[in-house]
């Protein structure tokens, strides 16, 4: 029973190498209460800190995910470092984690740059946002709804948690962000939102984004897999792709850390692929 944590640093859905969102990794949180959790969360002030309890199954691990404020359901950024970090140290192969919102595989691969994770995720689902929810969000982040983009409509996707979906018009309004942090935290935890994941569309399968993520007590976070996978679920449900498909989300680049993110989407319903790499934070 460990009782102390070594707390592993790495960076997720790295663009060659570079960039990604910081995740921390304690490997075996075996006795560690939630307080105590939730304070090495809240000392290493990333967005989320992943804990891993073995089991009596190979290659199957109870997961619980932390950020500074409090326990998140699911963290998609944090389960890809948590992948590659029991890839390295054992060897690449099928990981099965049993998380709050239920079961997350993810496949490890090793080729010439590394380690790659591909998590799939729970089943997804969407619905519009209503127009309450939209004048509300559309306020606290100071744009107006001549800003959105009219190909995509706002709604709340979920694939472990709840985001709010919006698009914009031009990369411009995206690259200039500037939001009421307090009334959006407000909003966000009355509804229950993760993220609000903002994108721009490059062409039809490229995708820029930013993720204001007050619940997680930080402005933005510069990769999302959880959204990611939402994102993917609204796309493939409102048939805003042709199927199957491999969308590439580009997140981060407006905060100083680029971050790549893949999305595959078959022609059937259920959980969403999401592909990215991690590297150890030195």
């Amino acid at each position: 029973m460990s009782t102390t944590a070594e707390t592993l640093r790495y960076a997720a859905f790295t663009d060659a190498g570079a960039g990604g969102n910081p995740a921390g990794v304690v490997l075996d949180a075996t006795g560690i209460d939630a307080a105590r959790r939730l304070a090495i969360a809240a000392e290493l002030g990333y967005s989320e800190t992943a804990f891993v309890e073995p089991t009596a199954n190979d290659g199957t691990y109870r997961l619980r995910f932390f950020s500074p404020r409090a326990e998140v359901g699911f963290c998609g950024h944090a389960t890809v470092a948590t992948a590659v970090a029991i890839a390295e140290r054992h060897s690449p192969g099928v990981l099965r984690f049993d998380t709050a919102v239920g079961e997350v595989v993810v496949r490890t691969t090793a080729d010439d740059t590394g380690i790659l994770a591909t998590l799939t995720s729970v089943p997804t689902h969407t619905r519009p946002a209503t127009a309450d929810e939209l004048a509300a969000a559309l306020t606290a982040l100071r744009y107006a709804e001549a800003d959105l983009d009219p190909r995509y409509p706002p709604h709340v996707a979920f694939a472990g948690n709840d985001h709010l979906v919006l698009a914009l018009r031009d990369r411009a309004a995206l690259a200039a962000l500037d939001y009421d942090y307090a009334a959006l935290d407000r909003l966000m935890a009355e509804r229950l939102w993760t993220t609000v994941h903002l994108v721009w569309a490059e062409d039809a399968l490229t995708f820029h984004a930013r993720d204001p993520f007050p619940p997680g007590g930080v402005v933005e976070d510069p990769a999302t897999g959880a959204a990611a996978a939402a994102f993917g679920g609204y796309l493939r449900e409102l048939d805003l792709v042709p199927l199957p498909a491999r969308v590439t989300i580009l997140q981060g680049a407006d905060m100083g850390r680029p971050s790549r993110l893949l999305v595959d989407l078959g022609t059937r319903a259920g959980g969403v692929d999401v592909t990215g790499t991690a590297a150890p934070i030195e």
